[in-house]
């Protein structure tokens, strides 16, 4: 059963500053179980801090639903160049978050459950966690094989992933978040999680590949409000609370104060990209021009997001090596993304608008520097 979550003081009987309050006051006893209308992964993420760091879990578990429009999640010590195919994602407009828990890449649609566990530090049990949820689905469908694995992942027929998991364990507080396969866009999610990028030297953590299923392709009848109001129920009687969902909408500033600027912050190059472990790029690349080949070095150091070491060496009989020295000392410094080098190097083409020949070349080079961003 759904009800809307709208009255600000009854998500203010858990917080820290207990406010006196109606509404759910008398049935709000020993937890929640919340599900966000918002379908924007940084809404959705930002509602996740927000619960760590104002609310006062201690004897009132919470279990938040959340689903997303197509995006793809990073962990929070994950390098997006390594896991995604940036590229087409820019060309088909799928967002990039990275969230605050450690983990593997995830791509997120409206096909795909997203469930965090709320509790205290000294609750915190993500077997436990997922174990209720192979309940769950057992009791919808009895023929369906999901076990957990020592990986706190969730197998379908002992081969299939269908959910991973990741956590944030605070001083005193802790979450537990896993996906869960439903109808996902398979395709897609195979295509923007291998990345194309080459010569990539990272200490960033990596995602493990699986091979994934949909639980909708082994039963119809599993879909994601059936998968979400089993687990609610499973949640409720485990827990001994009411078996409601309450809607709650991220963008409500009277239930959740300063989420929306969380938020943001969320979307910032800076977050997403800036707080990937430095790397290095070492890679060669062959460029053809007028029938001819060229082989191009590209040697790049990148801390915080941004060129600190940058060296690009092309043939000097094809292009003049004072201009690649220009190119080079002009991406120090730089963001490490197309859109910036873009715009360095037209600047850098009006040092000679009238050479048409190299004006072709500077833009054959730079196309392809563009493609290892």
């Amino acid at each position: 059963m759904l009800i809307p979550f709208s009255m600000r003081n009854c998500f203010q009987l858990l917080c820290n500053h207990k406010v006196p309050a109606a509404g759910f006051k008398n049935t709000v006893k020993s937890g929640l179980i919340l599900q966000s209308v918002s379908n924007d992964v940084y809404q959705n993420l930002a509602v996740e801090d927000w619960i760590h760091d104002h609310v006062n879990l201690e004897g009132k578990p919470i279990l938040f639903f959340w689903r997303n429009s197509p995006s793809l999640v990073i962990g929070r010590h994950q390098n997006p160049w390594q896991e995604c195919n940036l590229t087409l994602m820019r060309e088909g407009g799928i967002k990039l978050a990275r969230r605050l828990s450690g983990g593997g890449t995830v791509y997120h649609d409206m096909g795909n459950i997203n469930l965090t566990f709320f509790t205290t530090k000294t609750k915190y049990d993500r077997m436990e966690n997922l174990k209720l949820i192979v309940r769950a689905l057992n009791t919808v469908q009895p023929q369906l094989d999901v076990q957990a694995t020592k990986r706190f992942d969730l197998l379908l027929d002992g081969q299939f992933k269908i959910s991973g998991t990741a956590a944030k364990i605070g001083r005193t507080t802790a979450y537990h978040h896993c996906t869960l396969l439903c109808s996902t866009d398979r395709t897609t999610l195979s295509a923007l999680l291998k990345s194309p990028s080459q010569g990539i030297k990272s200490n960033a953590t990596a995602s493990i590949p699986a091979v994934v299923k949909n639980l909708l392709e082994k039963d119809p009848t599993l879909t994601c409000e059936v998968l979400m109001e089993a687990i609610a129920a499973e949640y409720a009687a485990y827990h001994q609370i009411d078996n409601h969902i309450h809607l709650i909408n991220p963008t409500d500033e009277t239930l959740f104060p300063g989420l929306n600027s969380k938020a943001k912050e969320l979307q910032t190059w800076e977050w997403i990209y800036g707080r990937t472990p430095k790397f290095s790029v070492n890679t060669t690349f062959n460029v053809l021009y007028e029938q001819a080949h060229f082989e191009v070095r590209v040697f790049l150091d990148i801390k915080n997001g941004r060129i600190v070491v940058c060296k690009i060496e092309a043939p000097d009989h094809w292009l003049p090596l004072e201009i690649c020295d220009k190119l080079n000392s002009s991406l120090m410094g730089s963001k490490f993304c197309p859109t910036e080098t873009t715009v360095i190097t037209h600047m850098l083409l009006r040092m000679c608008p009238e050479d048409r020949e190299l004006h072709s070349k500077w833009n054959v080079l730079c196309e392809k520097i563009k493609g290892i961003m």
